[in-house]
């Protein structure tokens, strides 16, 4: 079974006539997107999500049933496939869920605090590194320290403990990461020690 065009039609083009917001200041220039989830879609990361968040003043998710929809709403509705990863799901509800979760807090004044999302994993400020370990009271906690650099107060060897931190994760658990990874030539040189060492 395939989706039919004329109720997808009839159903983005009412929504998009009767709840035309006026636009935010600042927002003139962005565009609506309509995505439809879709394993043939681009794959969706956080750099898609920061594009989503950037580009668009609103989204409208179309989820697919079945065998999906019928090409013409590809060819004349749809600006945007996504998919979440090499696999087929039922249908792109779940999916709908990831991405708005994902775009949504990348807009301003939806987490607590502005720079909440810049340090994330994938994040352009980490250099799309994973993010480092996180630590919180108790310092200690069945013998196991918080890491003594992190409750001394310097903040330039904190920055550099976390930075070096999220790099070894990062090696650990997706290397493939550090091939895109803005890099200085003193991590590039460390992870090469650190790699001869656990070889």
């Amino acid at each position: 079974m395939v989706l039919k065009p004329e109720p997808i039609f009839r159903a983005i083009e009412t929504l998009l006539v009767e709840d035309q917001p006026d636009p935010e200041p600042g927002d003139e220039q962005k565009r609506t997107a309509i995505v439809l989830m879709t394993p043939q879609g681009r794959v969706f990361c956080h750099a898609e999500a920061e594009r989503l968040a950037k580009e668009c003043s609103r989204m409208v998710l179309l989820c697919g049933r079945y065998e999906g929809v019928d090409e013409r709403v590809i060819e004349h509705l749809v600006t945007d496939e996504i998919s979440i990863g090499d696999y087929v799901l039922t249908g792109g509800e779940i999916p709908a869920m990831v991405v708005v979760d994902a775009v949504t807090r990348l807009l301003p004044n939806v987490l607590g605090s502005e720079t909440s999302a810049v340090h994330d994993s994938f994040s352009a400020e980490t250099g799309g590194l994973l993010d480092y370990p996180h630590y919180t009271r108790p310092a200690e906690f069945r013998g196991w320290q918080v890491p003594e650099v992190l409750i001394g107060g310097h903040h330039a060897e904190v920055a550099k403990w976390r930075r070096r931190a999220a790099l070894l994760k990062t090696l650990q658990r997706r290397p493939e990461l550090l091939e895109k990874a803005a890099l200085t030539e003193d991590e590039r040189r460390w992870l090469a020690e650190i790699g001869t060492e656990n070889s």
